[in-house]
Formats: structure tokens, C-alpha cells, sequence
């Protein structure tokens, strides 16, 4: 039993990077606007088209010394941090489906997994989108919300969501997205992006009320701890602007990994 199991957790380990490989051209070619489906991989420098055996999930990086093998240009580390990430998440999410996927009813037992490894995979495009680009890809964000709307009708459609919980979400979203969008317009876009503000009411659509405030404080406070270090290292001159998406993102993962035992401690602090 646990060699099958160890089996298949290395399976999925290794599909899991090959899907973070290909993320990796996703988000490159999202934020530069080409197709993700076109053509083959190619050096983000030079240009040349990537050969099989340079092309294989964190072993390549390793053996080609972090450089690519005809410019010479050093090969981002965010690419192998995809890649070994997303063969974690696999990993992560076979392990979980045994503790954290409770709907075990039909048609949830096939819906409630596949919609949580599509969550988790948007959530990497776009904390490596924003973290190396400074650009949240509209189209992550549209994935994101629409498959949270939809999952959400779908739970209460079938009776398993109260249509008043239903109805929070979509206010939650709502005022997640107009808080951000005053945020932008007071900052004059300094402050938050666009992209924050369409990220927040994705956000809000996934984690409804009231896990969608504590995803949005964990944010901040994060990414005021982060600020305040790259001040004091030089890294950052005050009033230079961090990207906030992989705050945001940190943020909804923490919401929905222990929203309910944060809100908890807090109404017991009160």
C-alpha cells in the first residue's frame, strides 16, 4: 500500500512539473500577448527555439548551469521554482483529497477536486505573472472568477450552498472589487493596479464571506512587512511600488486553508 502510494505521489509529482513547464510559457507569452499554444519554446534573449533535453523540468536548469546553452543569458530561477511548485501542488492535492474535499457525493466527488487543482494552478500563474512581470494577466483573473461563480451557482443549484451564502458572495465580491478600485483611484493607480482590483473580486467570488477579509488583511499585512524589509535593505526607495498580486495570492491561500480557525481566534480576542 505505501509503495503504491509513493508510486503514484512520484507520478504525479513529475506530471505536475511537466505542467509547470508548460505554466512557465503561459505566463511569459500572457504577459507579452502571444499565443501560449504557438509554437515551440524559446529562449526569452535570444530567441532560439529550446531543444527537448534543454527543456526538461529543473534538471535542464541544473545542467545547463542556469544559462541558456546559445547566449550564454542567465535562465530566470522563477522557471524551476514553477515547475518543482506545481509538482508540489500535485502532489499536495492527491495527499488532501483524503482530508480536504468532504463533498464526496456525486457529482462532487469528480467537481469539488478538478475545481480546487484549477484554482491552484490559476494561483501560481498569477503569483509569478505579477512577481516577475508586475502584470496580473486578465485572463487568470477571468478563469478564476468565472470558475468561482460557476462552482459556487453549481453548490447551491444542488443544495449544498444556502442561496443567502450564495448572495454574500456575490456582495462580498462586489465590495472587495469597489474598496480596490477606491484604492486605485486615490493612489492614482500608484497605490493598486488594475489588476489588483480585478484579482479582488475574483478573490471574493472563491472565498466569500468572510474568508475574503481575512485573505485581504493577511495581503496587506504581508505585503507591509515585505515593504518595510526592502526599505530597510535598500532594496526599495519609499514610494516605490512592490507588486501586490502575490500578496493577494498568499492571501486567498492562507483564507482558504485556515480562514475559519483565524476568524475564530480573533472572536475570541474580542
Amino acid at each position: 500500500m505505501i509503495v503504491y502510494l509513493l508510486l503514484i505521489l512520484v507520478l504525479l509529482f513529475f506530471l505536475g512539473m511537466a505542467i509547470g513547464s508548460f505554466l512557465n510559457v503561459i505566463i511569459y507569452r500572457m504577459v507579452n500577448g502571444d499565443s501560449a499554444l504557438r509554437g515551440r519554446s524559446y529562449c526569452d534573449n535570444c530567441k532560439q527555439k529550446i531543444a527537448w533535453y534543454d527543456n526538461i523540468p529543473v534538471l535542464s536548469f541544473i545542467l545547463l548551469h542556469r544559462k541558456c546553452r546559445y547566449c550564454g543569458m542567465p535562465i530566470p530561477w522563477e522557471y524551476p521554482a514553477v515547475e518543482f511548485l506545481t509538482g508540489s501542488l500535485f502532489v499536495w492535492w492527491y495527499l488532501m483529497g483524503f482530508t480536504f474535499f468532504h463533498l464526496t457525493s456525486r457529482p462532487f466527488l469528480i467537481v469539488q477536486p478538478v475545481f480546487w487543482l484549477c484554482i491552484g494552478i490559476i494561483l501560481l500563474v498569477i503569483f509569478f505573472a505579477d512577481f516577475s512581470y508586475a502584470i496580473i494577466p486578465d485572463s487568470a483573473v477571468f478563469i478564476m472568477g468565472l470558475l468561482s461563480l460557476t462552482y459556487h451557482f453549481f453548490l447551491t443549484s444542488h443544495h449544498v450552498m444556502m442561496q443567502s451564502d450564495f448572495a454574500l458572495t456575490l456582495i462580498t465580491a462586489g465590495g472587495a472589487g469597489l474598496f480596490f478600485f477606491l484604492l486605485h483611484v486615490l493612489t492614482k493607480g500608484k497605490g493598486m493596479g488594475l489588476g489588483d482590483v480585478k484579482y479582488s473580486i475574483a478573490m471574493g467570488l472563491l472565498l466569500g464571506w468572510p474568508d475574503t477579509l481575512v485573505g485581504l488583511f493577511v495581503a496587506f499585512i504581508l505585503g507591509s512587512i515585505v515593504g518595510i524589509i526592502a526599505i530597510l535593505l535598500s532594496k526599495k526607495k519609499l514610494g516605490s511600488r512592490i507588486p501586490f498580486g502575490p500578496f493577494l495570492v498568499l492571501g486567498t491561500i492562507i483564507a482558504l486553508l485556515w480562514g475559519s480557525q483565524l476568524v475564530t481566534m480573533y472572536l475570541r480576542l474580542l
